[in-house]
Order: C-alpha cells, then sequence, then structure tokens
C-alpha cells in the first residue's frame, strides 16, 4: 500500500507548491479534484484535454517528485432533479474520466447521486426508514428509474476508457453503505466500486474493519480515503446519527470529523490497514482532512505520522514459518 493525500486542502497553493509540500512529507500519491464540490483548484480538465503540451507538463510535475495519482475526484450529484444543476455535474464527471485515460489514473472518484421522488421533484429525497410504505415506493423508484439507468450509461462510457468509478460511500445519496454499493455494483458490473472512507462508516453506526471485509471478499475496493469521526457519547443520545446540525457546532453535534488517529486510536487504524491487507487491497490509503480543531497544516501532519506507524507497505512475502 501506498500513502497519499486528497490535494484540495492545499487549494490556495500552486499545484507544484502542494506538490513540493506532499513529497516533502514522505508521501507517495496525490489524488486530485478536478469538480464538482472538491473544485478543480489543481486541475483543469478541458485546458489538459485541449493541450497536448499542458497535459504532459502536468504529468511531469507528479513524476518529477516521485509522485504518482492515485485518483481524479469528481463529486457531484449528477441525479440531482433540476437538470441545470445535474448536467454540469455529468458533463464534468465524463471529462474527468476522459482525462484520467489520458493520464493514465486507473480510478475516478465520485457520489453515486441522489434522485427526487418523482419526475417532477426539485430537491432530492434520501429515504432512510422503511415505514410509512412511501419511502419504500420512493426507494423503489429511484433505484429502477434513475440510479441504476444513469450508472449503466455512465459505467459503460468508463469501461470504453479504461477507467474505474470509485463511489465514496456517504450518507444523503444513494450508495452509502456496502450493501448499497454492492447492490449497485451487481446491477452495473465491476467497473464500480467503492472509494471506502471510515469516517461516514462510524457515524451511520457500521464498523470499517467489517465494511472492507465485506467489500474486499466482493474486491470492490477501487480506493480508500483515512479521515476519522469522533461520536460524542451525549450529543449523540440528543440528535441521534442522522444530526442535522451544521459541521460548525463541533460542541453540540452527534459527531464530527477528526484527522485520522482523533475519532479512534492506533489499534483501530492498524485493523483497518490489516483488513485492506487481508482483502488483497494494495492500492493507496489518501489522507482527507476535514477537522474543525485542526489547521490543514497540523491536521495533514499528525495523520500522515499516525499512518506511517500502521501502514503496511512492504510486499508480502512467504510464510517462511508455514
Amino acid at each position: 500500500m501506498k500513502l497519499g493525500v486528497f490535494a484540495v486542502l492545499f487549494a490556495q497553493k500552486s499545484l507544484e507548491d502542494a506538490l513540493d509540500y506532499i513529497a516533502s512529507k514522505g508521501l507517495d500519491a496525490v489524488e486530485i479534484g478536478t469538480g464538482g464540490y472538491p473544485g478543480d483548484a489543481h486541475c483543469k480538465p478541458e485546458e489538459l484535454l485541449a493541450d497536448a503540451g499542458k497535459l504532459k507538463a502536468f504529468k511531469k510535475a507528479f513524476e518529477s517528485r516521485g509522485l504518482t495519482i492515485s485518483a481524479l475526484s469528481c463529486h457531484g450529484n449528477p441525479l440531482h432533479p433540476q437538470a441545470q444543476l445535474a448536467k454540469p455535474y455529468h458533463e464534468s464527471f465524463l471529462r474527468t474520466i476522459e482525462l484520467a485515460e489520458r493520464l493514465e489514473v486507473p480510478v475516478v472518484n465520485g457520489f453515486s447521486g441522489c434522485p427526487g421522488d418523482h419526475e417532477g421533484a426539485k430537491y432530492p429525497n434520501w429515504p432512510v426508514a422503511p415505514w410509512p410504505n412511501d419511502f419504500q415506493e420512493i426507494l423503489d423508484w429511484q433505484w429502477t428509474n434513475k440510479v441504476i439507468p444513469y450508472w449503466k450509461e455512465t459505467g459503460k462510457f468508463a469501461s470504453d476508457h479504461n477507467v474505474k468509478i470509485a463511489l465514496e460511500l456517504h450518507g444523503g445519496f444513494s450508495v452509502h453503505t456496502p450493501a448499497t454499493l454492492l447492490r449497485l455494483r451487481e446491477a452495473v458490473g465491476e467497473v464500480i466500486g467503492a472509494n471506502l472512507d471510515p469516517s461516514h462508516m462510524w457515524w451511520q453506526g457500521i464498523d470499517p474493519v467489517q465494511a472492507v471485509q465485506i467489500l474486499g471478499r466482493a474486491k470492490a475496493i477501487h480506493h480508500f480515503h483515512a479521515k476519522d469521526t469522533s461520536i460524542d457519547p451525549i450529543n449523540v443520545n440528543k440528535h441521534g446519527v442522522t444530526d442535522m446540525q451544521s459541521y460548525t457546532l463541533m460542541l453540540d453535534r452527534a459527531w464530527q470529523f477528526r484527522t485520522v488517529g482523533y475519532g479512534h486510536d492506533m489499534k483501530v487504524w492498524a485493523d483497518i490497514m490489516s483488513a485492506l491487507r487481508l482483502v488483497g487491497y494494495d492500492y493507496v490509503v489518501s489522507i482527507e482532512h476535514e477537522d474543525g480543531l485542526m489547521s490543514v497544516e497540523e491536521g495533514f501532519t499528525k495523520a500522515v505520522q499516525n499512518l506511517q506507524q500502521v501502514m503496511i507497505q512492504e510486499p508480502l512475502g512467504e510464510m517462511w514459518w508455514v
């Protein structure tokens, strides 16, 4: 496994300065935002696709520093019921796939999206309860009419361009658990996999080690994010895990994102790394920083230091004792 970082946290730096800083920390890989929610501060797909010289210089910026690009990330809601919102997300995702092929990057990360509850809807509807039965009817309509058809078409486009799609399991979107990811993968094919982020498992009450096992046995982990979550034992009993308060209200929230090691200890993270090795995941662990209690530099640095203690990086040798 290689250690990397989702470079959108350095959006205020130029690409070259960001890569210099990342390389100075001893990392191996970089995940780059190409549009949607993460923005495109370091990568303008349209410009690179239109100019071979710019594309070559972009690749050299990484190669010259001994870095690889683990994934291009274009998170949005291409299933948004308002076409004027969905279309830019969709088009940006397709451009990202085309760019990934040109850069020989094997994975594009994103969200599954979440549709509305009928053709005339204006806003997404995320059903999370089986009763009253209206919610089941909405869920069936969404998957049959929107989720599966969209990703079948987009999945074929990605396959035709030799790129895998890694969907982040994230609350508020149709694919948010191992089961929903596997449901979509079964309908669309192996081009669909997970960009597995433990932080979103913890707040949903899912053990990330077991999520790794479930998805890993199906060879359905295409990329991995390293981010932590802390659960407030008092506030969670007040607000529940679907706490709708702003992330800025950290003192009152039921849970909040933390840098690696500040929600769960190193034994837990060592178990996650071991589970990844056990199921055969041998790609990048990409740090994502969204810790409201730490600066970008401190949160990133502590995540690097903590993960370097538990990463399993050398090739697996023979069991000499067997």
